[in-house]
């Protein structure tokens, strides 16, 4: 195996990852390059008809829509929300729960209402930055913070659906590989913790906080541990989130601190809240986690119905089916939930209009790049197969020579390698899921080869994936946007880089320490 074969395999991602950083070319343009790109070389290079190439994608595409779909209806729901005030009665709440006591303030919003929303399929880093600000924080926290928090669970997104690709990438049942990724929870759900505080204050403020930033970290990971247990993977990121919150809630009721003061709402504020109820506001997360609850409970018949009897297989690729499962979805809920939501928001006309336009501009784009990924990852899988879908020589397939290069130079090194090429691929691809879906094969692969655990080095490269997140130019760019700070994301890079690097080493120790 020569450097040039090697280069060629790399070569998709170099290129995308070269317009991510040096022409900051947006993602979904940078991913349609890498696609094209990727075509060429398994056609050229690696030998692959055009016809497998394109099917390939189109079966990505596919596999692409429970992520990309979530992005398309959770903006929607959003979007639909900011329109009608609901985020701005909930603004209000938050701005008086621990006005005091600022890192309990920061793990509830942060880590608690941030895993929550994002497990729902919500966009944290559009709702919180202007909410950090306007608790006092500065734009560089409050672009940051949003960000690096839900990292903590950020496998249990969009009810689990990083956790249920990998499932199916694997060809295990998603109770059986969730173990995988919650034996790391306590540890890197904790060091997030801990980041988000120095982010804020550094050693005296994480010094002053220790406590309940650590009550805050080892509740949402046992949390996740719990639920494993329980059979309840996808119900993860809701219940950590609940649970953070009710952790912080006591905490501040046993060290005799207030919890809600009122004397911080300003007028603005006061108006927000007679204009509409709580309940009124929080309607479409409320309905969302109702019907999470009845279709992902195992005791329920939901459940086997949504996910196993109406699976919706849909066969592109001879032999693998990709599971459609329109009833189960993440996406269908979220659209279902704001839906019904829609008579106690009682959006006016030209609200609704306003919030359809706005959509259409906001929505295309990131769901085309969630879909772009996907095909970029299916066509380096399948490389070198013929038309018979069969791989004649391992050495025509780009995961085959990444994964037999990667295996000779790291060796039995390799598991702690694998979560830094996840962080790698979560900051290329935009997300966790992504990254799962570009790199799984070539963990397996590569694990194979040297004896280590290969679905234990595969999630751990996930976790990676999430990680990347806080680093992730699109999502930090988001964040900024939200607060009217375009170009603040460059230097919030700069310090979140080091914190991600930092728990991705210790993801990496523990993925050494386990794999074999």
């Amino acid at each position: 195996m020569n450097l040039i074969t090697l280069f060629l395999a790399l070569l998709p991602i170099i290129v995308i990852f070269l317009l991510l950083t040096l022409r900051r070319t947006p993602a979904d343009v940078a991913g349609l390059i890498g696609w094209l790109v990727t075509v060429a070389v398994a056609w050229l290079a690696f030998r692959t008809p055009l016809a497998i190439a394109f099917q390939a994608s189109l079966a990505g595409v596919v596999a692409s829509l429970p992520i990309a779909l979530v992005v398309a209806t959770s903006i929607l729901q959003v979007t639909v929300m900011l329109e009608t005030g609901a985020i701005a009665r909930v603004v209000a709440l938050i701005k008086s729960v621990a006005p005091d006591n600022r890192v309990v303030q920061i793990m509830l919003i942060n880590v608690g209402v941030g895993t929550l929303l994002t497990a729902l399929g919500a966009v944290p880093v559009s709702i919180l930055p202007p909410i950090m600000l306007s608790l006092g924080y500065s734009s560089f926290a409050a672009i940051a913070l949003p960000a690096i928090g839900y990292d903590a669970l950020c496998t249990y997104a969009l009810l689990g659906i990083p956790a249920v690709v990998f499932a199916n990438f694997v060809g295990q049942p998603v109770d059986q590989v969730g173990h995988l990724f919650a034996r790391y929870m306590p540890v890197i759900s904790t060091g997030i913790a801990m980041g988000m505080v120095w982010i804020v204050g550094k050693w005296k403020l994480l010094w002053q906080g220790l406590v309940p930033t650590l009550v805050a970290g080892l509740t949402a990971g046992f949390i996740a541990i719990g639920m494993n247990a329980l059979g309840l993977v996808t119900l993860t990121g809701i219940a950590a989130g609940l649970g953070v919150v009710a952790a912080m809630l006591v905490y501040l009721k046993a060290t005799g601190q207030p919890i809600v003061d009122r004397s911080k709402l300003g007028d603005a504020d006061l108006m927000v809240e007679r204009r509409m109820s709580l309940r009124a506001a929080i309607s479409p997360w409320l309905i969302l986690i109702a019907a999470s609850l009845l279709v992902n409970a195992p005791f329920l018949p939901f459940f086997d119905l949504a996910f196993t009897r109406l699976a919706m297989p849909l066969e592109i690729i001879p032999g693998a089916p990709e599971k459609v499962r329109l009833f189960w979805q993440a996406y269908f809920w979220i659209l279902v939930s704001t839906a019904l939501a829609l008579p106690f928001l009682k959006p006016t006309r030209e609200q609704m209009q306003t919030s359809l336009r706005k959509w259409l501009a906001r929505a295309p784009r990131p769901v085309f790049a969630a879909a772009v990924f996907f095909a970029i990852a299916f066509v380096i899988n399948h490389s070198g197969k013929g038309l018979d879908w069969q791989l004649a020589d391992p050495s025509h397939n780009m995961v085959q020579v990444v994964a037999g290069t990667a295996a000779a130079a790291f060796g039995r090194l390799y598991p702690f390698v694998a979560p830094f090429l996840g962080l790698l691929g979560g900051f290329v691809s935009g997300s966790e899921t992504s990254a799962i879906a570009m790199l799984t094969e070539l963990h397996l692969s590569t694990s194979a080869r040297i004896g280590a655990h290969g679905l234990l080095v595969a999630a751990a490269s996930g976790i990676g994936g999430g990680l990347a997140s806080v680093i992730s130019p699109a999502k930090l760019q988001n964040a900024a946007a939200s607060i009217d700070r375009i170009g603040e994301e460059a230097h919030v890079i700069r310090t979140t880089f080091v914190i991600s690097l930092v728990i991705t080493a210790a993801c990496g120790l523990m993925t050494l320490i386990w794999a074999f």
